[in-house]
C-alpha cells in the first residue's frame, strides 16, 4: 500500500513563530504603512482570514511581497531563540516511526526553517521543505510540489494552523487537518470546514489514520 504524506505548514504549525512574527510586523508597520497590532486587535486577527486581515491592516497588496521578504530576513536572526510547538517533536517522529513520507510547504525560507530543524534536531524527519511567496497562492504551491515529486493528491494529508491552509488544500483536493494552536482561532478555522480540527499534536496520528 503506498504510503501516506504529510505536509506541514511551518509557522504556527511547527514552530512558535506569532509572537516573534508579530512583534517585527509591529516594528515595521511605520515603513510599510499599516496599524500595529495591539493584545486585543490579536484576539480579532485570530478570527480573520488573510483577505480579511490585509483589508483591516490598510497595507497595500503591492507592499506585501517586499514585507514578507523583510521579516523573512528579521526571523532569520530569531531562529535560535524560536521554540517548538509543545509536543509536536513527538507527534512527528512517532508519524516518521509509522513511516509516513513528513515534507513542509512554507512561506518562510528554506534556510530560516532547515536553521530550526536543524536547531531542535527535527532535519532528518523531512522528506522536502519547500518556500513559495504567496498570500492567496497556496493551492498552486501545493499543486507545483505534488506535481514534482510525482505525488498523487489521493495519498496527501495537508496539517496547517491557518483559514488560508484549510482553503487551499481544499482546492488542492486534499486532505486538510486544522490545529488550533497556531494563529487562526478554533471558531474561524472550523468555518472552512477542515476535515479534521485537533488541539493538541497528540491527536495527529489518531486523526491521519483515519483520513
Amino acid at each position: 500500500m503506498t504510503q501516506k504524506v504529510i505536509i506541514f505548514d511551518f509557522d504556527g504549525t511547527i514552530a512558535d513563530t506569532v509572537d516573534a512574527l508579530v512583534n517585527i510586523a509591529n516594528r515595521l508597520a511605520v515603513e510599510f504603512g499599516y496599524v500595529q497590532i495591539s493584545a486585543n486587535e490579536l484576539t480579532l486577527l485570530r478570527n480573520l482570514t488573510s483577505r480579511e486581515i490585509i483589508r483591516y491592516s490598510g497595507i497595500s497588496l503591492f507592499k506585501i511581497p517586499f514585507l514578507v521578504k523583510k521579516v523573512k530576513g528579521e526571523l532569520k536572526n530569531k531562529i535560535k531563540d524560536l521554540e517548538s510547538i509543545p509536543g509536536i517533536k513527538e507527534a512527528l517522529i512517532e508519524l516518521k516511526n509509522k513511516e509516513y513520507r513528513l515534507g513542509i510547504i512554507t512561506s518562510n525560507s528554506q534556510e530560516n526553517v532547515s536553521a530550526f530543524l536543524k536547531c531542535h534536531d527535527l532535519d532528518y524527519l523531512f522528506e522536502f521543505i519547500h518556500s513559495g511567496v504567496t498570500i492567496f497562492g497556496k493551492t498552486t504551491i501545493i499543486n507545483n510540489v505534488l506535481r514534482q515529486k510525482q505525488i498523487k493528491p489521493q495519498i496527501v494529508i495537508y496539517v496547517g494552523d491557518e483559514t488560508r491552509d484549510v482553503e487551499a488544500a481544499k482546492k488542492a483536493n486534499i486532505k486538510v487537518v486544522a490545529v488550533t494552536w497556531g494563529f487562526n482561532s478554533p471558531e474561524a478555522l472550523a468555518k472552512e470546514n477542515p476535515d479534521f480540527l485537533i488541539n493538541h499534536p497528540s491527536e495527529l496520528l489518531e486523526v491521519i489514520k483515519n483520513c
